[in-house]
């Protein structure tokens, strides 16, 4: 039986035109901060990268490579000059790793200068689209910055207009391993020293940069808006509203079965889901994110994750959708 994969949330498979890229990569094999011929050619192809990749996603700033949205998360929110973080409650844990002192972001939260804030772009368990660009104009206002975790937007939707955005190339059909951290000036980062005009450690992986770049232009995919919109309209009062959200990835409420059952019953009929973000999926603690979403945790043990991505068929969505009535 073929299986059908449907947890593109958690990471994507590389796109052909990814693998092509990075396979170009690998024969351009020296350090691009080295002042020989070799190094210079690397560093051509880096900068062409990442001009490509700023094009791609219509950004007109700075942008440090990095070995993936974790990195870029610890990088922006641990560099930022500011000595207050605040997070929302909803945020990737990766988020709560980078900064483990900050606040939580609440109507009583005073903002000022001396604030970065973290606000991501679509939420990795729900598909909710935070009115990004909107919080961020007024939160200008009060001189904080703005910092988006864009994992689950970037490539699919346009970033929002923010001071620092973060994006992981394995969420859009780029490779395992490289991110980055786009920041507007780098006036708002206190340098590290090393590579990347001195914000990051550690040798570029021109290879996987490259194949990010790649991925990012690729673009299309194999299903059609309308087709993603059929399906979540045929699963009906299946799929948890939380707002608006994206028609990528679609949380399912079982009427009387626990996610942990829901997951592996699908995965024995060929499919491939999750129970919430794929770093906590495989514990059996209730969603931290779907409590802060105020979901009932009765509600929240019974949710799945459904995630397409730029090589789901409608096949896949028909077949999965079949499946899922016949769990009921």
């Amino acid at each position: 039986m073929s299986r059908i994969y449907l947890d593109h949330a958690a990471t994507s498979p590389l796109r052909p035109e990814a693998r092509t890229a990075m396979e170009e990569g690998f024969t351009i094999w020296a350090n691009p901060s080295s002042p020989h011929a070799d190094g210079r050619r690397a560093k051509s192809a880096l900068e062409d990268a990442r001009d490509r990749v700023k094009s791609a996603l219509d950004w007109d700033g700075e942008i440090v490579f990095t070995s993936g949205a974790s990195e870029a998360l610890a990088l922006g929110l641990g560099r930022a000059k500011a000595s207050r973080r605040i997070i929302s409650a909803v945020e990737h844990d990766a988020v709560f790793r980078a900064a483990p002192d900050a606040e939580m972001f609440d109507d009583n939260v005073a903002l000022g200068k001396d604030c970065v804030l973290a606000i991501q772009h679509v939420n990795p368990e729900t598909g909710t689209i935070n009115p990004v660009s909107q919080m961020a104009g007024v939160v200008k206002q009060t001189g904080a910055l703005v910092l988006s975790d864009c994992s689950q937007g970037a490539g699919k939707l346009p970033l929002p207009d923010v001071d620092m955005a973060v994006i992981s190339a394995h969420k859009f059909g780029g490779p395992i391993g490289v991110g980055a951290l786009l920041v507007r000036d780098f006036k708002l980062l206190e340098p590290t020293g090393g590579h990347e005009r001195g914000y990051r450690a550690g040798t570029e992986n021109l290879p996987a940069i490259m194949g990010m770049a790649a991925a990012l232009e690729a673009g299309d995919w194999v299903t059609s808006p309308q087709d993603r919109a059929d399906f979540m309209g045929g699963l009906g009062d299946d799929v948890m509203k939380l707002g608006e959200q994206v028609d990528y990835i679609v949380p399912l409420v079982h009427p009387s079965m626990s996610a942990q059952a829901l997951v592996i019953r699908l995965d024995a009929m060929g499919f491939a889901v999750s129970a919430g973000s794929a770093c906590s999926s495989g514990t059996l603690k209730s969603s931290r994110v779907l409590a802060a979403f105020g979901v009932d945790e009765d509600i929240a043990r019974r949710t799945i994750r459904v995630s397409a991505g730029w090589s789901t068929t409608v096949a896949d969505l028909q077949g999965f959708a079949q499946a899922w009535r016949g769990l009921r």
